[in-house]
């Protein structure tokens, strides 16, 4: 993925030095336990899970806002002594939170580093660009949360069990979003869908949904740059012919196009299903998964679109 803003972290690190220089470096941060930091409270939430009731276990994760976007976060001091500190870092990768591999170079952590992406083992397509969105693929989240309770436990050995036994739990949770996956996919199995980003592509395609946006379009909405107008008219003829199912739309970033594309699909009745990079208020991966999938068999349920 190109990444369509730039991340800054300048006049950082000497402010979170002074404040590093009167901490104690000590792994749990607070001088006991174990400290997790969580790029985003997506992966943050997953951890908790893993954590479940374990005391000691101390987890920050950076962005928690609903309405932030995480390719244009920047870092602060705090975020720098929580890095700093941290016995295990959770990273989704993929050029994703580049901030992250920034501070972690900077104090040069010796943290346990699960990158999402990479335990995914998901590349980029030929001739495409990767899609960084990997907590909305389940078999992804599943690794990652037992990589985490590995982590934990290594960290905190005499906890391991209860961490191993908590990450089982949480699989099974996801392996159920899983099963609801697949009975969309045998139920709607080749309908088309529209994109405004790549964002839930990993979902709708376990569902055997098939994308038939205009490649061009999703690209240039993700990085920050114009449509052209023949494929915005690609684009917008998908919901005159009714030739989708419906639109996942990314709420988190909007723009004229985008806006634009809303408008016809409403317009031609083609449902819109909106989707987040970050957890909504109030609920936990799973609740927020198991929504954005009954939004999905809704949307399909009522569509008219092939």
């Amino acid at each position: 993925m190109n990444v369509r803003r730039g991340v800054s972290v300048l006049g950082l690190l000497t402010l979170a030095a002074a404040g590093v220089a009167a901490c104690s470096s000590s792994s749990g941060g607070s001088g006991s336990g174990v400290a997790l930091v969580a790029s985003t409270d997506v992966w943050g939430d997953v951890a908790k899970q893993v954590a479940g009731s374990v005391k000691g276990v101390q987890i920050t994760s950076v962005i928690t806002d609903p309405a932030a976007d995480p390719h244009s976060y920047e870092s602060d001091a705090r975020t720098a002594l929580a890095v700093k500190r941290a016995d295990v870092i959770v990273e989704n990768g993929g050029g994703y939170d580049d901030f992250m591999d920034t501070l972690r170079t900077s104090y040069n952590t010796d943290a346990a580093v699960l990158n999402a992406v990479t335990i995914s083992g998901h590349k980029a397509a030929v001739d495409g660009d990767l899609n960084e969105h990997v907590w909305y693929d389940f078999p992804t989240v599943i690794t990652v949360a037992d990589r985490i309770a590995a982590a934990l436990g290594k960290a905190d050995d005499g906890d391991a069990s209860a961490f191993k036994a908590n990450a089982a739990a949480f699989d099974k949770r996801v392996q159920a979003l899983e099963a609801t996956e697949a009975g969309l996919k045998a139920k709607y199995a080749g309908k088309g869908v529209a994109i405004t980003e790549p964002v839930p592509l990993y979902l709708l395609q376990a569902c055997g949904l098939v994308n038939r946006t205009p490649a061009k379009f999703s690209e240039a909405i993700e990085e920050g740059t114009d449509v052209s107008v023949a494929v915005l008219n690609q684009t917008e003829q998908l919901f005159r012919s009714r030739s989708v199912a419906l639109l996942a739309y990314n709420e988190q970033t909007s723009g004229a196009e985008t806006e634009q594309v809303l408008s016809v699909a409403r317009q031609n009745h083609v449902p819109v299903v909106p989707v987040t990079e970050t957890l909504p208020k109030g609920d936990t991966y799973l609740s927020w998964m198991a929504k954005n999938l009954a939004a999905v068999g809704t949307a399909l349920g009522s569509a008219t679109g092939k």
